[in-house]
């Protein structure tokens, strides 16, 4: 059983040099995004920190970034000069042997990493040179949990200065519908209030938080060291279909099943609860609190039972007895009067809870048993094995036993194995003043289960994640992904089987509830949760079959990319530096000291790792820009990005802002017409080539979505309009100034800030920067200026399906250098191409970069004729 209110941790950075206090006259974080994306509530989640190190020497900088527990980082990059540096996952032994060859030759160990309550802690860190940059960018991806009825997704930003661009943008796209959405949290009060934009539009949402530099220093809990605090977004999905909403994409699907209308099971629940000497204090107190609330919340049709243990056992009844007003009342006073004393002896309690609950199996009821716990075994049975097969073998499947830690002290490995291993799981309680609400919360997840003993099938499928679940409880989700054989819908039937209070219940269409969807991430939703219970189930097996469980999470860990307790992150460091590894925690692992929780454990590997050059970049843009006023841009905006002030930058991993100081300064000729950036597959640099202006482009054809985008160039700057068609005779035209949108023979032009839906497509105007989507493609349309001239620039930021056509559809071309004397030629699929070494400025991002490429014809670049991609009429 999971638990029940999802809480999507998605934590801000932290900069510092050598541990020391940030010196803001010394280095300037001058950009901080978090940018993430949720589809059928998996959230792929990017955070980027540009930093400028204005000291007139080398100076260490460290990135820090908090992420939530459940999530697998999938990416680390950092940019500095004309290089790129990948952090590639390794099997963690292998990463481990590198480890200690560095630690043997005395170089340093790094940062030893832990575990706080909810989240983990990536780390690196690098030198920068005086006056230079650099960009890190991690990517993370989690699975939601829905709990009590709701997902969350928590946004903690503390950078530690203000920044004069700080940008976190959320984009939801749910196909169920989205239910409600609320935003809540320290961030979203008082001074900060105006600096989120909500906008809701049935399928999609949008949220930005935009504060300015004063903002930041105002709110309720900032300061000179600007932001310190969260923000919460809230929000459920729509669930019309009692078999749940069901996704497939390129053979894969993935199963949401959630239903609302069930009638409530009566439950039989037995608390086991310590009362040994180390539980003196604080901990029995909140423990007495949490049990009073939790008693007054009992139905009356429930039944219940109450055990303390130290090294004996204490009953306030020995067997089970109905919650009404009187056994509710005679509880409490047993619960207000438990005191600490003795040994533990959780064997024989265990045991007991269990008899209570056999002896007394009501039908139409749903039992549990929960323990609440804050040390090891002292007493009667303490081999950790023994006591774990003699709970399986007295629960025999017939009910989840639910483990709380508490603290630290407890040996959290042996519950959450013994939970496991009886359809449970563990949770860990921290010493903390809400400890009591901790309690009283996992109950409420538990307290009204609607179905048991639930079995999900499903026909002409394969490898399937987990499809049978002891009890299903209201406010949760039970979520299955697999393959569907020979990618074959018309066999593919799914079903669910389960128990409803005295009845069988099933939940079946006859006329079909797969929805076709070509949204890429479903495989990786199947990886995701494969590997996630298949490091839950090598917890509960030893031998040959743990090896063989362990062996298959560490192949999926590997092929997807997922920094996992199987696998490790080597960062590899600029030559003459040290390379770091990092490690995924296991719970057991204490927090720092004030709430303070650090996640990977980095340590020193060999140096001159391989590096390679810049590629182009596609890095998340954001909107909001805010420059000179007056300017025109998109509808509602105040200001463009005007690339033409300072000269153009050749340093590679630069990103150009106005705010930063000039570096390097080189000149570049004007290109001739508008240049273009193609990227290269796992290359030194990107392909580049110009194309003449005024030309009309096809920029993206989805034949089978019926989208096209198509953009009419300007002399040589970039686009004039683009317009998105759509439903055969609608459309959406964005020029500069303007946005109209014609839909059902209506034109409407819009001129501020505004998000609307049109058919299949969702539309949010917001200053410079439109973000359209339609089906799975969402493309933003950027301005940018150059010479004092506003421009357009499409962005692809979600990848449409594989029948894509046209510029932006483009996939990653792959070369191999051939040098002949002071010429170079690329190697292109057996032909050979004469280049010349240029640069570009990527305007598919918020703040440009220029990068160095190879020059060459669009013929060439685009392995076609450029007539594919031209038309006559926009």
């Amino acid at each position: 059983m999971e638990r029940t209110v999802v809480r999507v941790s998605i934590f801000g950075l932290l900069l510092a040099f050598g541990g020391a206090q940030p010196n803001k006259d010394d280095w300037e974080i001058y950009s901080f995004h978090i940018n993430s994306t949720v589809t059928t509530r998996y959230a792929t989640t990017v955070i980027t920190s540009r930093v400028v190190n204005r000291k007139d020497e080398s100076t260490e900088v460290e990135f820090h970034v908090r992420i939530p527990k459940n999530a697998f980082i999938s990416k680390f990059r950092m940019f500095m000069d004309d290089q790129v540096y990948d952090g590639e996952v390794k099997a963690k032994e292998a990463a481990q042997q590198q480890y200690t060859q560095a630690v043997s030759r005395g170089e340093s160990a790094g940062i030893v990493s832990s575990v706080g309550r909810t989240l983990e802690e990536f780390k690196t860190s690098v030198t920068v040179a005086p006056l230079k940059k650099v960009t890190f960018e991690l990517t993370y991806e989690e699975l939601f949990r829905r709990r009590l009825g709701k997902y969350e997704l928590q946004i903690f930003a503390r950078p530690m200065q203000p920044v004069k661009d700080f940008k976190v943008d959320v984009y939801i796209h749910e196909k169920a519908g989205i239910n409600y959405m609320d935003i809540k949290g320290g961030l979203s009060t008082n001074a900060l209030a105006n600096a989120i934009t909500k906008t809701l539009a049935d399928k999609q949402a949008w949220v930005y938080f935009y504060p300015t530099v004063d903002q930041q220093k105002t709110c309720d809990s900032c300061g000179e060291q600007g932001l310190n605090g969260d923000l919460v977004i809230v929000y459920d999905v729509n669930r019309h279909k009692s078999l749940g909403d069901i996704k497939r994409s390129k053979g894969y699907f993935v199963h949401h099943f959630a239903p609302s209308s069930l009638l409530r099971i009566p439950k039989n629940v037995v608390f086991v609860i310590d009362q040994s000497g180390s539980m003196h204090g604080r901990k029995m107190e909140q423990t007495r609190m949490a049990l009073l609330h939790i008693l007054s919340d009992l139905a009356e049709e429930d039944y219940f039972g109450l055990i303390t243990f130290d090294s004996n056992l204490f009953y306030w009844k020995r067997e089970l007895v109905q919650a009404n007003a009187d056994n509710v009342k005679s509880a409490k006073t047993f619960a207000s009067n438990i005191k600490d004393r003795g040994s533990t002896n959780i064997n024989t309690a265990l045991l007991e809870g269990s008899r209570m609950l056999n002896e007394q199996p009501r039908q139409g009821s749903a039992s549990i048993l929960i323990l609440l716990t804050d040390g090891d075994p002292t007493s009667g049975v303490t081999n950790l094995e023994q006591i774990q097969s003699n709970v399986r073998a007295a629960i025999q499947d017939k009910f989840p036993l639910y483990c709380l830690g508490f603290g630290f002290d407890v040996n959290f490995a042996f519950l959450e194995r013994m939970s496991l291993q009886n359809n449970g799981v563990a949770r860990r309680i921290y010493e903390d003043s809400d400890a009591d609400l901790q309690l009283k919360g996992f109950y409420d997840e538990v307290a009204n289960p609607l179905l048991t003993n639930v079995t999900m099938s499903y026909s002409s499928s394969a490898n399937l994640t987990q499809t049978k679940f002891s009890q299903y409880y209201n406010g949760s989700e039970i979520v299955v992904a697999g393959q569907i054989t020979d990618n074959d819908v018309e066999t593919f039937v799914p079903q669910v089987v389960a128990i409803s209070r005295n009845a069988s219940i099933v939940f079946s269409d006859a006329n079909g509830t797969t929805e076709s969807t070509d949204d890429s991430n479903l495989q990786r939703v199947w990886a995701y949760l494969t590997v996630k219970q298949l490091l839950d189930k090598e917890l509960q097996l030893s031998g040959v079959e743990k090896e063989k469980v362990k062996s298959e999470a560490l192949r999926l860990s590997l092929k997807y990319g997922f920094v996992t307790p199987l696998t490790s992150m080597v960062v590899t460091k600029p030559s003459e530096e040290t390379t770091e590894v990092l490690h995924k925690p296991s719970e057991d692992t204490p927090p720092l000291p004030r709430g303070t929780s650090l996640v990977m454990r980095p340590g020193i590997l060999s140096k001159g790792q391989s590096r390679r050059n810049y590629p182009n970049l596609h890095l998340p843009a954001h909107p909001g820009f805010k420059g000179d006023p007056g300017s025109r841009g998109l509808p509602g905006s105040s200001g463009r990005r005007d690339v033409a002030g300072p000269p153009i930058l050749q340093d590679l991993a630069i990103d150009y802002d106005y705010d930063s100081p000039p570096i390097a300064p080189t000149t570049l000729s004007v290109a001739p017409g508008v240049r273009f950036l193609l990227q290269a597959e796992n290359q030194s640099l990107p392909l580049c080539f110009d194309i003449a202006g005024r030309t009309i482009l096809r920029l993206l054809h989805l034949p089978n979505a019926g989208v096209s985008v198509n953009g009419e160039l300007d002399e040589d700057q970039g686009f004039i309009k683009i317009i998105v068609h759509f439903d055969t005779d609608n459309f959406v035209a964005v020029e500069l100034g303007a946005v109209t949108v014609k839909y059902e023979q209506k034109l409407t032009r819009y001129t501020g800030d505004t998000a609307l839906v049109a058919g299949s497509v969702a539309v949010s105007i917001r200053h410079m920067e439109v973000d359209i989507t339609a089906g799975q493609t969402r493309l933003l349309i950027l301005v940018h200026g150059k010479n004092g001239k506003d421009f357009l620039w499409p962005a692809l930021r979600q990848q449409p399906s594989d029948d894509a056509v046209g510029i932006l559809a483009q996939k990653a071309v792959v070369y191999e250098e051939v040098h002949q004397g002071p010429y170079t030629k690329l190697k292109m699929k057996d032909q050979e191409i004469s280049v010349s070494r240029s640069s570009a400025v990527d305007f598919g991002m918020n703040l440009p970069a220029t990068l160095a490429c190879w020059l060459m014809s669009p013929e060439s670049a685009l392995r076609a004729p450029l007539s594919d991609f031209t038309l006559k009429v926009l």
